[in-house]
Order: structure tokens, then sequence, then C-alpha cells
């Protein structure tokens, strides 16, 4: 990473969180289709400085079977390869960790075992991300660790499962795109006895066309100044190219065509002698090609450079921001509450009440894990109607719906999925199907969010400006006694019957709401 690639120094956090002191030392893990890489960072005076990377090629792409399940021999061999990057997490003693799983571990099916035991042998758990939030984390590791340069940038990422295509300016992304095909993949279905022809790679090719076609006229509008591929795939086909030609300065279709000639002239991956090609790049290369010449054919590319940056360096300034004022995912809830028409006034009433309720009961419930518990109860409590954008029937459903299947950038899978379990059960009948799919402690710890954000939502049903009076709340395991000041209730006769309905709601879950009066 470039020692000129500045982190903007600024420690301010929100005051409802507390000071959260950015960390000496943080990781980050890229369980990618084709590789996994381990990147350790130093923040020193407003820059991260890379002190350490690891990388291991386990093309868990190949491993991925037609029934969903992860093959046992590719499953073994990702798992050894976390343990040694556990091992130097360890060693490093790096403050803070992020892992990220991308399209094989996306398509994959019955992976939670898989999962499991992958959180064991790394000491972190994975956030398995969309190829949307993938293509964002691509581009701000790209424009972080590229100079800085005006007009738009087109980012290309071939991956081992998907292709991500990113035009940005500066820092901020304009258009994303995760394409379903990457080079493990393609190689795997073109080229898997290694055997290179011209018919295959015509094949290969049409294949990467057909997929980019859907998306190619929309990138041509955007338009760009200049472009950059970033990953191994592609910095591989570059070094290819300066090979094959040595006043080669940059990719080129002239200089594509020339390797892809080479190739298929070579016949089987093994006659591949190249240096730029390692032993275990030569068997996903000609996938790899074939979707970077449709790529830059597709799109017009003239040139394009290698970027420095990749989806782990974006994953490192990604964990910068959260612990300063540019977390990615506050800038998302901002952005769906304008686009569903949220009444923000309303949701600030209830985040204020959710707020002070788990403040007191969170040391008895033992509400403690990532994301913090006030953080998914702010998002919760920002977002819970949503819905309403769609219908006012079962709007706590389509807000549910919204929050586990819209793109939201900055959040993993696991994050929307937690989310959508809180919001969809803040209103009417309490449900609770789908807990025991939230990764731990989640699967325990959703219910007592959901009924600090049911009573919140209620007290202010009316929605009314006035601020609620000082209310003293007492949680036991599967208990909670809330006593209100003397007389609100009686003075308040429907919030009184609506919480008289909410002990009935929650006791068919098990769980039992009392409330008090003071001086009764």
């Amino acid at each position: 990473m470039r020692q000129g690639s500045p982190v903007r120094d600024s420690q301010k956090a929100d005051p409802e969180r507390g000071a959260r002191p950015l960390p000496d030392v943080l990781a980050a893990v890229d369980l990618g289709s084709n590789s996994f890489h381990l990147v350790v960072a130093r923040y020193t005076h407003g820059q991260l400085v890379i002190i350490d990377r690891l990388r291991e090629m386990v093309r868990l792409a190949a491993g991925v079977e037609e029934n969903g399940r992860i093959d046992k021999e590719v499953a073994a061999r990702a798992l050894g390869c976390l343990q040694r990057f556990g091992q130097r997490l360890r060693d490093m003693r790096a403050d803070s960790v992020r892992v990220v799983g991308t399209n094989a571990l996306r398509v994959a099916h019955r992976k939670q075992a898989f999962l499991e035991r992958a959180r064991e042998a790394l000491g972190h758990p994975i956030e398995i991300i969309s190829g949307m939030e993938e293509a964002r984390l691509i581009y701000s590791g790209v424009a972080h660790t590229m100079p800085s340069e005006p007009g738009r940038r087109l980012v290309v990422d071939i991956g081992g499962g998907s292709t991500e295509l990113i035009i940005g300016e500066g820092l901020t992304p304009l258009e994303l795109e995760s394409l379903q095909m990457g080079c493990v993949s393609l190689s795997e279905r073109f080229f898997r006895d290694g055997k290179i022809s011209a018919k295959r790679m015509a094949a290969a090719r049409m294949a990467a066309r057909l997929e980019l076609e859907p998306v190619q006229a929309a990138f041509r509008r955007r338009g760009w100044e200049r472009s950059a591929g970033s990953s191994g795939t592609v910095r591989a086909i570059g070094e290819a190219i300066r090979e094959l030609d040595s006043q080669a300065v940059a990719i080129s279709p002239a200089g594509l065509e020339r390797a892809i000639e080479y190739i298929v002239q070579a016949g089987h991956v093994r006659e591949l002698k190249l240096a730029a090609l390692t032993e275990d790049r030569r068997p996903v290369f000609p996938g790899g090609i074939a979707i970077l010449a449709e790529v830059v054919g597709g799109l017009g590319i003239k040139e394009m450079r290698i970027a420095e940056g990749a989806m782990r360096e974006g994953l490192l300034y990604d964990m910068v921001g959260r612990y300063t004022d540019e977390d990615a995912r506050d800038r998302t809830v901002r952005g769906m509450q304008h686009r569903y028409h949220v009444d923000f006034a309303q949701a600030e009433r209830v985040e204020t009440t959710a707020v002070e309720f788990l403040a007191q009961a969170r040391d008895a419930w033992k509400l403690h894990g990532d994301p913090p518990a006030d953080l998914v109860l702010q998002w919760a409590a920002r977002l819970h109607e949503i819905g309403l954008d769609v219908s006012h029937s079962g709007y706590h459903r389509h807000g549910a719906y919204l929050l586990e299947n819209a793109d939201m950038p900055g959040f993993s899978r696991e994050e929307q999925r937690l989310l959508a379990r809180v919001v969809g059960a803040h209103r009417r009948k309490l449900a609770l199907d789908g807990l025991e799919e939230l990764v731990p402690p989640w699967d325990r710890n959703a219910v007592p969010l959901i009924v600090i954000l049911r009573l919140a939502v209620l007290l202010h049903r009316g929605r009314s400006p006035t601020a609620l009076p000082p209310i003293a709340i007492s949680a036991g395991s599967k208990s909670l006694e809330v006593l209100f000041p003397a007389r609100w209730l009686k003075d308040h006769p429907l919030t009184s019957a609506d919480l008289q309905q909410e002990v009935d709601y929650l006791r068919t879950a098990g769980l039992r709401l009392r409330v008090f009066s003071r001086g009764r």
C-alpha cells in the first residue's frame, strides 16, 4: 500500500456509542473463490502501512459441487490455510480483524458446519458479503491505493467465481456490478482437463460475452477516463502480456489477443511456460483471460493499468471508517431512510427510547456481540418503518424483506439478516421464526433486542413530540419489568391497553412482561 495514501485521522465517534479508539494493528482476511488472502496493517499518523501479507491458492469455487456442498478435500485445504492464518493473527496481536467470504461461499449450500470449523481455525467469525458489497470494497481498495486523479475510473476485478465492474470518481463508487463468472468457474467449465483449443476458447469467450451483455450498455453510457484492473488474475495477465511483448506498458486489446494466441498454441495448461504463470495459476488462467478479453472488448477499453489495491485493502479502509465518522453502514441507513420516506422524527424518538432501555438491560441480558447491540438497535429503530413505503398492511414484514434482500453497502449478509429479524418482529404477534439461522451470539441475543424495539415502538405509537417520562426497566433471563411514574398509565389509557396486549404477545413466546406504576 502506498505510504502516501492517507486516511482521514478523525477520532470522532457517535456520542451514543461512546469513544472507540482506533486500534494500532488491523487485519483483513479475504476468503476468495480462488485464493485466500491475509493483510495486516498498522495505523499510524493517519495512514495505513502494510506490515504483513499471506496468500494461499485454495480454489474454493472448484470445490463447490453441483448440489451446493463443499467438497471434503477442498474444505480440508481451506481449513488448513485458515489455521495458518489464525496463528499469524495471534502472533501479530491484531486488535481488530474482519473476515469476509465471497462468491463461492455465497453460492454454497449447507455451509454452516464449514463456517463453524473455519471460525474455530481462524479465531474470528466470517461474514459472507453480497456481490455488490464486494464491488464496493474492491473500489475502495483501488481508489485508496492509486494516485488521485480527476475524472472517472473503471475498475475490473476477476475473482474465482465472480467478476466485479465498478465506475467511480475519487473515493466514491457510482456504478457497481457483480457478474456470475470467474477464472475458476469458467476454467472448470471449458478447460477442466487442461486442454486449450481455439474452439474451447471461443466458447469460453462467448459465455463471458453473454454474462456481460446485460450491463454493457449502462457502463458505456456512464463512461470513464481511465481504467484499472485489480487482484491476481488481472495482474498475472498483465505480466504475461509484458513477457510476450517487452514494449507493452499496460493491458491492451492487442496484447490480450497475443496472449490468447500463445495459450491456444500451447494446447495445454502444463505447456504454459511464462514466468508470470505459477503452477497454481496455470489451471485457471484460460478462463481468466477469456473473461478479461470480453470485458475489454465489450466495454471498449483501450488501455488498462494494474492497481496495487484490491478488496482486502478496501476492507482495511472500511474498518478505519467504522472507528471514525465514515462508517459505510451509517451512510447506508441514512440513504434507506430517505429512499423509503421514513418519518425521521418518529425514528429518532423510537431510537432514543430503545437505546435508554438497552442501557438498563444490557448487563442483565449479557448483550455483547459484533456488531455491538446498541448499533443493531439504532439501525433497526431508524429503519423499522421502511415497509410503510410498500404497504401499511403488514409493513413490518415488508421492511424485513427489504432489509434481507436489498443491496446495503457496508453490511454483511449476516448483519442484514439480523436487522430483518428484529424489524420483522417489532409489532403484532411475536414472530421468532428464523432466529436459529443467525450467527452466534445473535441466534440467542436477538430476542432481547426485539423486545426492546417493540416496547419503544409501542410507547411512541401516538407519534407525539412530547418526551416520555423517566421509565425504569429491570430485566431477568426471560422476564422484563417496566416501572412508570405514578398516574402516567392512568393518564394514557390507550398506551396502557397496548401494554396489556403486549403482555399476552410475549407470553406466547415464553417471555414474561410485567408493568407497574410508582405509588400503586
